[in-house]
């Protein structure tokens, strides 16, 4: 497949954004968090796996609202009401392995592109050879209970409660707030510093991350609050690599609960690694990354 970017007309009329790095015969389809992230962390993933002795094809794209993709107006209801749903951006994924022409992939994803992949490996497992869900938990209770754990390693109680305080009252604009927000995000979502994912102005799909998530990594008061996925991980078939990041937002021990009910998986973790462990720590983050397609596809894999 040739490499660069190609834009794919969805059935829907929109498009998406799509672009390909890599050779090879094994292709790697990579999710982007948020919901209104985008692809950046994933631009060297094919170079970091060649480091690492693997040739991937890695296939990544801006969901729909997302960077370079279309952006719906969703402050029209009935476009919020058809598009700002789990099964759209589910589905979403199975129309772009389509329209990419690729089948007998991997499929990563990072934060709500990993419960993204959970979903896909549940409903369209037959299309894959292997899944890896990163830093994305399975109960979004425990994260709240691990984020606000979190707040209580680099904030002081003033702070902690100031933020509370604000969050009551929606004051997520206050300024004082958002330093307290970037404190948090230097410490346990992007480690290492300077970020090279942050932009002269904000990118991100904000429509759609406040749909789903709320203001920052560090509340939900949008969908993902009543996210409960646990019953279904049994139904997850294929090879899965859960990699989660050693400081991130995302518990380990939630990680490791989901090594258990997840047949065929392993957890692995990155030292220093934050929730955005692919860039801080890209070595050892690729090294598993490799090792697992490695052993899938010489049938070697195991727990």
């Amino acid at each position: 497949m040739k490499q660069g970017t190609k834009i794919l007309t969805l059935d829907n009329g929109y498009h998406l954004w799509t672009n390909t790095q890599g050779s090879g015969d094994i292709h790697l389809l990579a999710l982007h968090g948020g919901p209104g992230g985008n692809h950046e962390y994933w631009e060297d993933t094919a170079e970091q796996l060649k480091k690492q002795g693997l040739n991937v094809q890695v296939h990544m794209y801006d969901q729909l609202g997302s960077l370079y993709s279309d952006q719906p107006d969703y402050n029209n209801p009935d476009i919020a009401k058809k598009y700002l749903t789990y099964e759209y951006f589910l589905d979403e994924v199975e129309e772009v392995r389509q329209k990419l022409g690729i089948d007998n992939l991997y499929l990563i994803g990072q934060s709500w592109g990993g419960l993204l992949v959970q979903e896909y490996a549940v409903k369209y497992g037959k299309h894959l050879k292997g899944a890896i869900i990163s830093s994305m938990v399975d109960e979004i209770d425990e994260y709240v209970e691990a984020v606000n754990r979190r707040r209580e390693e680099v904030l002081t109680k003033e702070e902690i409660d100031f933020m509370h305080k604000c969050e009551a009252d929606g004051s997520f604009d206050n300024q004082r707030y958002q330093d307290d927000v970037q404190i948090l995000n230097i410490n346990f979502v992007d480690r290492k510093q300077p970020s090279k994912l942050y932009h002269l102005k904000d990118l991100g799909g904000s429509a759609v991350y406040n749909a789903f998530q709320g203001d920052n990594e560090f509340v939900i008061t949008g969908k993902l609050k009543d996210w409960h996925f646990r019953d279904q991980l049994p139904n997850i078939k294929v090879p899965t690599l859960l990699t989660f990041g050693e400081h991130e937002t995302m518990p380990l021990e939630t990680a490791r609960t989901m090594e258990k009910l997840i047949p065929n998986s392993r957890l692995v973790t990155t030292p220093n690694g934050g929730h955005h462990h692919m860039v801080d720590n890209p070595d050892v983050y690729y090294r598993h990354l490799a090792q697992f397609i490695q052993e899938v596809e010489t049938d070697t894999f195991n727990k």
